[in-house]
């Protein structure tokens, strides 16, 4: 099993930054691709951000390229969301989560990860 905690979370006004962070815990957590999803209000659940056991890949959704970076410390056993030029519509719970057998090309699929975490409210006002 797997544990992860978001934290970060928060109010901004458009055009700021926030940090996410997410602490694992429970099995090795260098073994583990680790991603990050979101959920605005009356949506589904979309892929931001994921990130290879290694850190050495990375992938983002169309939306937010150029704008949020996913990283890691292995070390700490945590993965951050960097976010910047928040807009209005960035506006959603903030969930991480973990992969074991992770290939590149899934790095979307929900289905790819096997363990999620509570969320973190991340509202951005215009």
């Amino acid at each position: 099993q797997v544990q992860l905690v978001e934290s970060g979370g928060g109010l901004v006004q458009a055009g700021g930054s926030l940090r996410l962070s997410c602490a694992a815990s429970g099995r090795t957590f260098s073994n583990y691709a680790m991603g990050w999803f979101r959920q605005a209000p009356g949506k589904d659940r979309e892929f931001v951000a994921a990130i290879s056991w290694s850190g050495g890949s990375t992938y983002y959704a169309d939306s937010v390229k150029g704008r949020f970076t996913i990283s890691r410390d292995n070390a700490k056993n945590t993965v951050y969301l960097q976010m910047n030029s928040l807009k209005p519509e960035d506006t959603a719970v903030y969930y991480c989560a973990a992969a074991l057998n992770f290939r590149g090309s899934l790095a979307g699929e929900q289905y790819a990860y096997g363990y999620w975490g509570q969320g973190t409210q991340v509202t951005v006002s215009s």
